[in-house]
């Protein structure tokens, strides 16, 4: 199995061959940032650039750690600070950077679709890390990566996704890439937080998180996203944590073998309790140490695949649009 895609967009347009082959790949990369040299030449010679439309951490940090330990020559966007603040439009800020030959483009970015519209037009590899309320490719399969360290294979695993659902694209990147992988995704939130038509993603809902985690393996708990709120979604962030709220009566009702995650950043005493967060059974800080195997193995991939199509060994393959981007 190869990965020949020039870009990584989402994880709806992978197959489950695809998401398996980066998820091996990625356990690789995580041996390589156990050693003492962590550095390898895999991405000498390739420029990537790191464009950031919106606020990030943890990230536009991992993707640029991933860079420099894979030894590219790394180029931070940053928005305030750049000719976007002037007027200038996405493609002429990206069109001038590629004049500087930029070979990969990690991109965030607040409308859904972006790394998609600018894929479609520049030369250049897209990573999305994240764009609107789409995807969030990267952090879903870190996410499985976390998940299958503790759990091995992901076929018939209960996999609950607590919260901000319909806001989320860190939810839709796991839904998509969990349904392949053959786990049973459950959704639980207040229901002006579930997406419409939920069923069409192969996944449950269950309105009582109580009933919802009963025998989980994994509970998923998304933060409660204040920015992207239309009025009157909810009452108030103090009814959100009484009734949402992951704590530690729930951890009683998980799997015996049940882990606790968190994409981050987490507004504590609200969508988790302090002692879930900093628990035993938390795995939120491995998630991030595997977010950088992730980058890692994404980056080396499409360097792989450019290279390919460069010697003409493969064709590029069309781009394939989600429902979102329709």
């Amino acid at each position: 199995m190869s990965f020949d895609r020039m870009h990584l967009l989402d994880l709806e347009s992978l197959s489950r061959e695809e998401i398996i082959h980066i998820l091996d790949t990625a356990e690789s990369f995580r041996e390589i940032s156990e050693r003492e040299i962590k550095k390898v030449p895999t991405l000498r010679g390739f420029t990537v650039v790191n464009l950031f439309f919106e606020d990030s951490t943890r990230t536009r940090i991992s993707f640029e750690l991933a860079e420099k330990r894979l030894s590219a020559d790394v180029v931070n966007f940053s928005k305030s600070t750049s000719s976007v603040q002037k007027g200038e439009s996405l493609l002429d800020t990206v069109e001038n950077l590629l004049a500087m030959k930029m070979d990969i483009i990690v991109m965030r970015h607040g409308a859904s679709g972006a790394p998609h519209y600018l894929a479609e037009r520049v030369p250049a590899s897209v990573v999305n890390a994240g764009d609107g309320k789409h995807e969030h490719p990267t952090q879903g399969l870190l996410d499985m990566l976390t998940m299958r360290h503790h759990l091995g294979d992901l076929s018939g695993r209960k996999v609950v996704i607590v919260g901000d659902i319909l806001h989320s694209r860190v939810a839709r990147s796991n839904i998509h890439g969990l349904t392949k992988l053959g786990a049973e995704v459950v959704l639980s939130g207040p229901p002006t937080f579930i997406p419409p038509k939920p069923e069409s993603l192969g996944v449950s809902v269950d309105y009582d998180i109580g009933r919802a985690l009963k025998g989980a393996h994994v509970v998923n708990v998304l933060r409660v996203q204040k920015e992207r709120q239309e009025g009157g979604l909810m009452p108030s962030m103090r009814a959100y944590a009484r009734d949402w709220q992951v704590g530690l009566k729930h951890l009683e009702l998980l799997a015996p073998d049940g882990i606790v995650m968190h994409p981050g950043p987490m507004n504590r005493g609200v969508e988790i309790a302090q002692e879930v967060a900093d628990g035993p059974r938390s795995v939120i800080l491995e998630q991030v140490t595997n977010g950088l195997a992730v980058r890692m193995a994404v980056l080396y991939l499409l360097s792989e695949a450019r290279k390919k199509l460069e010697r003409g060994e493969i064709e590029e393959k069309p781009l394939e649009k989600s429902e979102v981007l329709a």
